[in-house]
């Protein structure tokens, strides 16, 4: 009874364990214009994205995913945008200092 006890909880656990996706995100993100976002596994992010004045701005933080809308964590506060992965590139909208949206279209690395 204990063998087969055993044998019930290694076929769930691998079960559970097997079901996982890593995120489509991970990587590096970039576009020809200068503007880069890398996702680590760990829910950090950095990026360099060029704001509306055409000055580029280093960004480091954490973000999160909820279905198709992540939100980055940074210093000076958070940005959530609807993002979408469309036959490798990733469409998602950024807000600079000034409060502007920048369109982006990145290819993965």
């Amino acid at each position: 009874m204990k063998k087969f006890a055993f044998i019930i909880i290694a076929l769930l656990i691998g079960t559970l364990v097997s079901c996982y996706q890593p995120s489509p995100l991970y990587g590096v993100w970039s576009d020809n214009g200068g503007n880069k976002i890398s996702f680590a596994d760990d829910g950090s992010f950095s990026a360099t994205i060029k704001d509306t004045n055409g000055d580029t701005q280093n960004y480091s933080g954490n973000y999160t995913v909820i279905e198709n809308v992540i939100s980055f964590s940074k210093d000076d506060g958070s940005i959530n945008s609807e993002w979408d992965i469309r036959g490798g590139m990733l469409y998602l909208t950024w807000f600079d200092s000034y409060g502007a949206a920048i369109s982006l279209t990145l290819y993965h690395n």
